[in-house]
């Protein structure tokens, strides 16, 4: 939308620039296109009309028709309040304003038909209605719009009489002013091949609905449009990359056929064989493969990955493994040991604290080409550290990891680029993916490997802590590990710290005799280090702890995490902490403590924790709760910023969407044909702004 579109708001007729000054930071309204595009949450019918004598409190809202017969200003200074009486044929009742109270006596007169919208509320034996709209009842008035628009406002807004009504009104302003410049950027061949409302047509009836099916057709056409131009944008962007960027190409299998045939101590689950073959189709294909492995803690990540750079070692290639902490590189290290070692060969650690003898022997084999696995930290992207031909860069946890430091690991090798692979255990919504992540191709690994006991999930209130201890005195005395983890939130750090080291206390005076471990965001990196150290040692027998332990050290003898306060934290961290727990082969248990009064949704997070170990399930359940940007965080919220549509409820959308863009870029690529220009011209207007989130460079 240009020309007129670009226009600011305060030149629009009841405006001005005091108004629009508070539409600029109340609603980020600066320009007409910004608030053509400030779309209704809901609508309300405005064709039923209510008796007085009938009116409910189980009603939402009512329109009533009266008059009003007496104002009365009753108290003083914060207390005061205008009340008028409301009378119709049927009875009476009170018209309540807390503010503007002498604008709305000037504006209403005595003995006129008036229409009064609002929410009825019982106070004795009469009904009252707070800040009502109230209009002039004229012979259209029972012929009005079906569906009434109804916008988000601000209290500020709301003292300047800027409400949901006002912003109606500017809105009719503005669809008279401006329609006739209103532009449809799809093709044709994609209005007609799902039947698209028209733009004009959309846009009225989004504002101003007809009817309910008129609404429906509006909303669908505006999402779809709104989903198309995300989805074009991010499948351009990866043809875009596939074009430039040419794949290191592997043919040769054999080391992962002797690996798998005579190595390989366990079975793989048949997801884990998918992702592989998915991986080993991008390495011969002659591509540049950028691929997002997601899979539920303990779903097998780190061996899908490992047999992978089997792929690339057998064709005379290096691989690295980058890793958000120390702890967790080194974790990797010892793991992948094992498998590694009997096969002869070669891989290095390498992290902050590598000493400076050690660091120099991997630099030198590094370039000789002699270490074929290097797994580190940060580390890796220091400009000392050269290999001599990197073909697999795997990064773990990548969401932890800034764009910039990913693409030093990115451009490690002169001339070509390796293959990337990012690995995530926080399960991510299909629609959420296919958003934030539509420039990559997804592996899903969605099952557990054999034999493994799903986690049972119990909740309990602050009441059953002595149940809670004897649970904890009998896993110890299996020879258990137990975690228990308290919230740390910044607004509320200090109380937080004193609720944890109360938590220490206390657990301290009921197991004396055990050995316990405390790790916090305020503990220098190398106490923190020492003391998880210590725990998976099994030096210590129980962890207090803040969500600092979330992604950290695998301790497989753990069995039961002990979440404190679970109602302050979000789905995904819970998810993420209960994982911390079930590695081993025996039972493990994940506790969910809270106080007795919880929020609806707070209520909600906890039954769905009970009730599934499925992190994909939960993903869903959470974006449902948070929206995607919450979801995200603020990094990579951006990429989300949706107007109309809702990922946690238009996932069918979405997939026509994608479909749409990718069968009009199988047609014409580049976008070249004459009725894609104005298409084109659209896509390249946004690129700027666009984040390639998958890109390492």
């Amino acid at each position: 939308m240009a020309g007129v579109f670009h226009k600011p708001i305060e030149f629009l007729k009841g405006i001005g620039p005091e108004k629009a000054v508070l539409l600029n930071k109340e609603l980020g309204i600066f320009t007409y296109a910004d608030l053509i595009q400030h779309f209704p949450f809901r609508y309300e019918d405005r064709t039923t009309f209510h008796k007085i004598a009938m009116l409910s409190a189980d009603l939402t809202t009512v329109q009533v028709i009266g008059k009003i017969v007496n104002f009365e200003n009753i108290g003083t200074g914060h207390n005061s309040r205008l009340v008028a009486k409301f009378q119709d044929t049927t009875g009476e009742i009170d018209l309540i304003w807390f503010q503007g109270a002498k604008w709305v006596q000037r504006r209403l007169r005595l003995g006129i038909d008036y229409v009064v919208f609002g929410k009825p509320v019982r106070y004795g034996q009469k009904y009252n209605i707070s800040h009502p709209e109230v209009e002039v009842y004229g012979a259209n008035s029972e012929k009005s719009s079906f569906l009434q628009p109804v916008y988000h406002t601000s209290e500020k807004l709301k003292k300047r009489f800027i409400d949901s009504r006002a912003l109606s009104k500017a809105m009719k302003m503005l669809l008279a002013e401006s329609i006739a410049h209103i532009q449809d950027k799809l093709p044709q061949s994609v209005i007609e091949k799902y039947v698209l409302m028209d733009k004009k047509a959309a846009l009225i009836n989004i504002h101003f609905p007809k009817n309910h099916q008129a609404l429906k057709k509006a909303q669908f056409r505006l999402k779809f449009e709104e989903l198309f131009f995300v989805q074009l944008r991010l499948i351009t962007l990866k043809l875009a990359r596939i074009d430039k960027f040419k794949g290191i190409l592997f043919k040769n299998s054999k080391l992962l056929n002797d690996f798998y045939a005579n190595y390989l101590p366990f079975d793989l689950t048949r997801a884990q064989k998918k992702v592989i073959k998915e991986i080993y189709a991008d390495f011969r294909s002659g591509k540049q493969m950028n691929r997002l492995v997601q899979g539920d803690v303990g779903s097998g990540k780190t061996i899908v990955a490992f047999m992978c750079m089997l792929i690339a070692i057998g064709n005379d290639s290096q691989c690295a493994l980058m890793a958000p902490t120390e702890i967790l590189a080194t974790q990797h290290f010892n793991s992948l040991a094992e498998f590694a070692d009997p096969l002869g060969i070669k891989m290095a650690c390498l992290t902050g604290s590598t000493k400076k003898a050690v660091r120099k022997v991997i630099h030198e084999d590094l370039a000789a080409g002699t270490l074929k696995i290097l797994i580190g930290t940060h580390a890796l992207i220091e400009d000392n550290v050269k290999f001599k031909n990197l073909a697999l860069a795997v990064i773990d946890e990548q969401h932890r990891f800034g764009v910039a430091q990913r693409a030093k690991l990115w451009n490690k090798n002169k001339g070509t680029y390796p293959h990337i692979l990012v690995m995530t255990a926080t399960p991510i919504p299909r629609t959420l993916a296919m958003t934030l992540y539509g420039d990559l191709d997804i592996s899903t690994i969605d099952e557990l490997p054999a034999g493994r006991k799903p986690i049972l999930t119990m909740h309990m209130r602050d009441a059953q802590r002595i149940r809670l201890f004897s649970m904890l005195e009998k896993e110890i005395q299996k020879g258990r590990q137990v975690y228990v983890v308290y919230p740390l939130i910044e607004e509320s750090a200090t109380m937080d710290y004193k609720d944890l080291m109360d938590g220490y206390q206390s657990m301290v005076r009921r197991f004396p005799h055990l050995h316990l471990s405390i790790c916090h965001g305020k503990m220098k990196s190398e106490d923190k280090d020492f003391e998880m150290k210590r725990f998976a040692k099994g030096e210590t027998q129980i962890m207090i702890a803040t969500t600092v332990i979330e992604v950290g050290v695998n301790v497989p003898n753990a069995s039961v995490m002990v979440i404190e306060s679970a109602e302050r934290f979000g789905l995904s961290q819970l998810h993420q902490l209960r994982g911390r727990v079930g590695r081993g082969a025996e039972q493990s248990y994940c506790v969910l403590m809270s106080g007795h009064k919880l929020t609806k949704e707070a209520k909600t997070r906890i039954e769905i924790m009970v009730e599934t170990n499925d992190g994909f399930r939960i993903a869903e359940t959470d974006l449902k709760l948070r929206g995607p940007g919450d979801l995200m965080g603020t990094q990579q919220s951006g990429a989300l910023d949706l107007m109309i549509a809702d990922l946690a409820t238009d996932g069918a959308l979405l997939v026509l969407a994608r479909n749409a863009a990718v069968d009009l870029l199988n047609m014409d690529t580049n976008l070249t044909a004459i009725e894609n220009q104005s298409l084109k011209n659209h896509i390249n207007s946004f690129t700027k702004n666009i984040v390639n989130w998958s890109r390492i460079s």
